[in-house]
């Protein structure tokens, strides 16, 4: 509510100002595309000795997921630009979308928690201020979240309002959209960065930038929610926040990328050694949540690269690099606390089809000292939670083919294969094979 006042209050002061800006020109809402994502997932059974509230359902499952998302932007006067996305999320995800640091459908973060009801919700509520810092240009097409006409090449950019960050932080050519691209969460993002969102991925806060031709520097702040994956933000930013700051480095505009990210969250998060000494002092599971209390904090870092090789970028290799502390909690992304992933992505212009890719990647994930001590005694997360665990790092491999049988629709058969999922030894492997379709328009 507050941010809808601050945004219905920049608008009636900036009214008056289009009309004596430009008289001749109308100021008006651009509908900037919609899109329609479906995905029909299998989870084939595995072998299961045992198993908590939170693990992978040993005899399998079947689910479907659904999301829709229209996109709006307006242009105002003084630099100014106003965007506004409405999203539907229905279905579930495999195994109630638990029971694995990497989670194999991207698109299930939008449902949120169990409680929450599966109608329209406002996605993104943001103005966005582009100061120009020089008369070189760029023309942008429309897209989502992206008003067409020209951009300064050296500007400062300003966001405020309600958004994801992982819309301007830890971007990757070949592996940042869980819609058309690889559909695991160790894959789309890093999942060590554990960013401030609510349980649908978005928060409220500011994102500043300097942008430049062959580098830009990001900072964010963001609102945490108020408890371990949940839907409730804390009212302001300095209750607690995430922030991030990430420097790009890429010489020319469709060559190498290299991205150095740092982040430091404070929340109302509980401590793991805390959690396990009042365990083994009382005789009973450790419970983390228990131990929340404010001011607690969380950093970590973060390397994201991609290399384009051949066919006008369509063909290439991307990696990143993760780890946080691990001290506190997971309490936003997921239960990752160290990940490496890789992949390559070929254009499908090798066989006569230019909007096709094959695409495969590996990711390897693990879990802090603290972190695994505490699942072991029997402790749950937010997502992993096995009664007991035999530590192993969970190993990802993700492959799907992406083709485009008609403009606008795109099919994607994916397959994922996971060993030791939880991070358990005892546990699986676990396969998962998938039909996803992608209308975009």
């Amino acid at each position: 509510m507050k941010n809808a006042r601050f945004l219905l209050a920049a608008w009636l002061m900036t009214a008056p100002l289009l009309a004596r800006a430009d008289e001749d020109k109308l100021f008006i809402p651009q509908w900037l595309g919609a899109q329609y994502t479906f995905v029909d997932q299998h989870q084939y059974s595995l072998h299961s000795p045992y198993q908590g509230d939170l693990s992978l359902r040993p005899q399998g499952d079947t689910e479907r997921s659904h999301t829709f998302g229209a996109y709006f932007g307006v242009n105002l006067p003084l630099h100014l630009q106003f965007y506004f996305d409405v999203e539907l999320f229905k279905g579930e995800g495999v195994s109630g979308a638990t029971g694995l640091g990497g989670l194999t459908n991207g698109d299930v973060i939008r449902s949120g928690t169990a409680g929450l009801p599966k109608k329209p919700y406002v996605a993104r509520r943001y103005l966005r201020w582009s100061l120009p810092l020089g008369e070189d240009a760029d023309d942008v097409e429309r897209g989502q979240d992206q008003l067409p006409g020209k951009e300064a090449t050296r500007r400062v950019d300003l966001k405020v309002g309600k958004m994801a960050a992982s819309d301007d932080f830890d971007k990757n050519r070949y592996a940042n959209g869980t819609r058309t691209q690889f559909m695991d969460w160790s894959l789309f993002n890093n999942t060590a960065w554990d960013f401030a969102a609510d349980t649908r991925g978005y928060t409220d806060g500011v994102m500043i930038a300097w942008v430049n031709p062959t580098w830009t520097l990001r900072y964010g702040i963001y609102r945490m929610p108020y408890e371990a994956n949940g839907q409730k933000l804390v009212s302001s930013l300095g209750d607690s926040n995430g922030q991030q700051v990430e420097l790009t480095l890429q010489p020319q505009p469709d060559g190498w990328a290299l991205r150095l990210l740092a982040f430091r969250n404070e929340a109302r998060m509980g401590i793991y050694r805390d959690a396990i000494a009042i365990a083994l002092a009382t005789g009973q599971r450790p419970d983390i949540l228990a131990d929340d209390a404010p001011g607690r904090h969380k950093y970590g870092f973060t390397v994201n690269g991609e290399l384009p090789l051949a066919d006008h970028g369509d063909t290439g290799l991307f990696m990143r690099a993760g780890w946080n502390d691990g001290r506190t909690e997971s309490f936003v992304f997921t239960e990752v606390d160290r990940s490496l992933s890789g992949g390559f992505q070929l254009s499908g212009s090798h066989w006569a089809r230019p909007d096709d890719h094959f695409s495969v990647a590996l990711a390897i994930d693990g879990l802090s000292p603290a972190h695994r001590d505490y699942l072991a005694l029997g402790g749950d997360g937010f997502v992993l939670g096995d009664g007991r665990l035999n530590y192993g790092r969970e190993e990802i491999i993700e492959a799907y083919y992406s083709y485009s049988p008609i403009k606008h629709l795109t099919l994607s058969p994916d397959v994922q294969y996971i060993r030791h999922p939880g991070y358990n030894r005892d546990r699986g492997p676990a396969r998962f094979v998938a039909l996803r379709a992608h209308l975009e328009i």
